[in-house]
Parts: structure tokens; C-alpha cells; sequence
């Protein structure tokens, strides 16, 4: 369980009627792991025993519910519930059902990634560390400040990384310096974490488990970001 787990779920309590906490994944562009973070992030919370659903928004690649479909071809433990929506509106309407909506949207839609970012609590967008991954990346957040998305709901998490800390800690200066915070951990470049995916499992459910640490670290960051904005809510 996250060790700040209790914490959270006492953050949820406090508020004036219950609501379901939302993680809207976006990107400038595709293949920087939004979709895996969408599952990891799902797992985590269903395993520390939040109902949650994907709402799988590109429509198109359904990367999300097809690994959900192999997921329960092989019997995996927690369940995730997955469904694919055409609008952030529909996938909304869903939304009272459970703990937490993971939202993971099509890349490069503006209307549809601002639509996810009003309604997200935490604005998560996946980046690797060469300048073609970054700077898309923040021309995006860019993009969202000025369309009226507050800057401590957008954080960025370091995917495919090479292992280099060099390059690890320039990437995140970057970031940082362009004013925005960026998750703890990192997803390194791994066949490993492909295999999993390929058979319905997300990136904490490898068969390694430094592997495994190394994604529930970041998965762990989130839950901070969420906790902390929920305790300045209701303070």
C-alpha cells in the first residue's frame, strides 16, 4: 500500500460530499507513455483499494482497452475496468461510480486535452529527456497555463529514460526552469516493462522487481501531488 494511502483517503473524507478524484493524462505528441502510465496508475490505485476506471479517449488506438481485453484473457488480479469514450463529457457522466478516473487522452487533440486538463485534479504529461520529447512537452503546459489551467494541478513524468543520471537531472532542470514540477521516478527503457504490457499486466506487475520499484515510485508521486492538493482544498 502507499505509504501516504491513509493520508489521502482522509483528504477524500473530508470533503463535503464524495467526489471522484481524476488523473488526466495528455501529450503533444505519441508514443511517450501516456498509455502506460494510464494502466499503472489504474493498477496502483485498485490494488490500495480506490474503484477506478480508465476512460480510454483516443478512440481510435484503444491501446487501453485492448490491454485490458488481454488482461482478462489471462485472469490478472485486480480487475481494471476500461471503456473507451468518444468525449471527456461521456466519460465524465461515469465518472460518480468510482474513486478515481484515469483519463487517458489522444495526443495532439487541443480541444480535447484542455477539456481533460479543466476537469483533471492532477494534469500528468509524460516526457523522455531529448529536447524532441521536452519541448513539445512544455510548449503544451504552455499552452494550458494560458487557457487558465493552474501550474501546481500540471506535473511531468519522466518516461523511457536511458539510465544515464546525467541526462536524468538535465532533463528535470529543464523542466523545472521552465517552471514546472516533475514527478518523483522514472521509467527506464525496458523490454521487460513491453513483455508485461503484452500480456495484460501493468509496468509494477513485471517479473523484476527493481523494475517494479522503479514504477511505483512515480506511481507513489502521484498519490502525493493528489494528497497534497486535496489537503489545500478542504484546509
Amino acid at each position: 500500500m502507499f505509504r501516504a494511502y491513509r493520508e489521502f483517503m482522509l483528504a477524500l473524507k473530508k470533503r463535503s460530499k464524495k467526489l471522484t478524484y481524476i488523473v488526466g493524462l495528455v501529450s503533444q505528441k505519441g508514443g511517450v507513455g501516456k498509455s502506460t502510465l494510464s494502466r499503472m496508475i489504474a493498477r496502483e490505485f485498485e490494488k490500495g483499494g480506490m474503484r477506478t476506471k480508465i476512460a480510454d479517449l483516443d478512440t481510435q488506438q484503444q491501446t487501453c482497452t485492448y490491454w485490458a481485453g488481454r488482461r482478462a484473457e489471462c485472469n490478472i488480479e485486480p480487475e481494471i475496468q476500461v471503456q473507451s469514450f468518444a468525449t471527456v463529457k461521456s466519460a465524465l457522466s461515469d465518472a460518480p461510480r468510482f474513486d478515481a478516473l484515469i483519463m487517458d487522452g489522444k495526443p495532439n487533440a487541443s480541444e480535447q486535452t484542455l477539456e481533460v486538463a479543466k476537469a483533471a485534479d492532477v494534469v500528468v504529461i509524460p516526457t523522455g529527456q531529448t529536447v524532441d520529447d521536452l519541448h513539445p512537452g512544455v510548449l503544451l503546459a504552455h499552452s494550458l497555463v494560458r487557457k487558465g489551467i493552474p501550474i501546481p494541478r500540471i506535473a511531468f513524468a519522466m518516461c523511457k529514460t536511458t539510465g544515464s543520471a546525467r541526462e536524468s537531472d538535465a532533463a528535470r532542470r529543464y523542466l523545472e526552469e521552465a517552471g514546472y514540477s516533475v514527478l518523483e521516478g522514472e521509467i527506464p527503457v525496458s523490454t521487460a516493462y513491453g513483455s508485461a504490457s503484452d500480456n495484460g499486466k501493468a509496468i509494477t506487475e513485471t517479473s523484476y522487481v527493481t523494475l517494479n520499484r522503479k514504477a511505483s515510485d512515480l506511481a507513489q508521486s502521484i498519490v502525493d501531488r493528489l494528497t497534497e492538493l486535496a489537503e489545500k482544498r478542504v484546509a
